[in-house]
Order: C-alpha cells, then sequence, then structure tokens
C-alpha cells in the first residue's frame, strides 16, 4: 500500500476513535446510586453505564491497535503481517487499517 494513502487510513482512524472517545467522556456515568441493581425500579441508566464502559474498553484496544500501526508505518513494516511477514491485501487494509495479520492468519486466531 501506496504509504500516504497508508497515513490517510490510519489518521482517519484516530479521528474516528479519539471523536468517539470524547462523546463517550461528554456523556459520563448517568447512574449516580451506586445501590442500584439490575432489574431495579430505574436501572436503565445503569445499563447504558455498563455499555458504555464496555465500548471504551473497546476504544482503548482499538486506540492501542492504531499505535502499533503507525509504528509498523514509521518502521516500514505496515502492511506486512506480524506473524508471518507477508503482505496484507490492500483491500484488507482499506478496510481495517489497523490490521496486523493475513485474514487466513486472523481466522486461525479468532475474531479480532
Amino acid at each position: 500500500m501506496d504509504e500516504e494513502r497508508a497515513r490517510e487510513l490510519l489518521a482517519n482512524e484516530r479521528t474516528r476513535i479519539e471523536e468517539a472517545m470524547a462523546a463517550l467522556d461528554r456523556v459520563g456515568p448517568l447512574e449516580g446510586d451506586d445501590q442500584v441493581e439490575p432489574g431495579d425500579r430505574d436501572d436503565e441508566d445503569l445499563y447504558q453505564d455498563e455499555y458504555d464502559e464496555g465500548r471504551g474498553d473497546d476504544l482503548k484496544r482499538e486506540l492501542a491497535a492504531l499505535e502499533r500501526a503507525e509504528e509498523r508505518l514509521a518502521n516500514g513494516t505496515y502492511g506486512l503481517s506480524v506473524e508471518s511477514g507477508e503482505p496484507i491485501p490492500d483491500g484488507r487494509l482499506e478496510a481495517r487499517p489497523t490490521a496486523e495479520r493475513t485474514i487466513e492468519e486472523q481466522d486461525r486466531l479468532g475474531p479480532a
């Protein structure tokens, strides 16, 4: 993949992740009472807080993967599998700019 295109894809991915993280931070926790349990009256905010916490964890993992991809780009190894060194097809990188492995290698490991 062309280095300029890779930079563009990674920059777009960084913007997406950072905007999603900022949106979660703006909302903050909705449930103010630590005593509310699932199934209690008025527990709707508890569910949303748990969902947002999980989403925040996902975004942190995505940011870490992005930082690894940026490091590979700086080192000249972006677009090569971290497992085998084989080229990752451009179509895969277009769809998932932080891809670290070929589809076949990832399938053996399970969902990314």
